[in-house]
């Protein structure tokens, strides 16, 4: 994988777990692609004035989850209380766009897999953000 490859060659030596990044960002990334596409397979369906806050969620979803793979890509001198409080956004955005979508996953199979994603997305942050509490308790004080 790339990710992984990109991290092995960074000329500083990396402070977190990089199999935990890695995995991290690439629910990240595929969160937000599931995301932009719910969004836009809701704008498809018939009555999409009942999918407004779907809609909503699935994009203000896709536009956290790529903005936090970008800045947990940058390893370079990270600020933890930035990259925590970003996982912890995220985290919330995938948390509301998974409730919100399981409201339409009887009726739009496009909820149910963007439902599924964005749990797994917000399970993987959660994730993190307890390896980072536990890595560096002192820097999150």
């Amino acid at each position: 994988m790339k990710t992984t490859e990109m991290f092995a060659a960074h000329p500083r030596k990396l402070t977190m777990d990089i199999t935990a990044i890695t995995e991290c960002i690439n629910s990240l990334v595929e969160c937000a692609d599931v995301c932009t596409c719910c969004a836009d397979a809701c704008l498809g369906e018939q009555m999409v004035q009942d999918l407004t806050k779907c809609i909503r969620l699935n994009l203000d979803c896709a536009d956290i989850c790529q903005t936090t793979a970008r800045i947990l890509a940058r390893q370079t001198d990270t600020v933890p209380q930035l990259l925590r409080t970003q996982l912890e956004s995220c985290a919330v955005a995938c948390r509301l766009c998974m409730q919100e979508c399981e409201v339409h996953s009887e009726m739009h199979q496009h909820c149910r897999i963007c439902r599924a994603s964005c749990q797994n997305c917000e399970k993987i942050c959660q994730d993190l953000i307890s390896r980072l509490s536990e890595g560096t308790r002192t820097t999150f004080l």
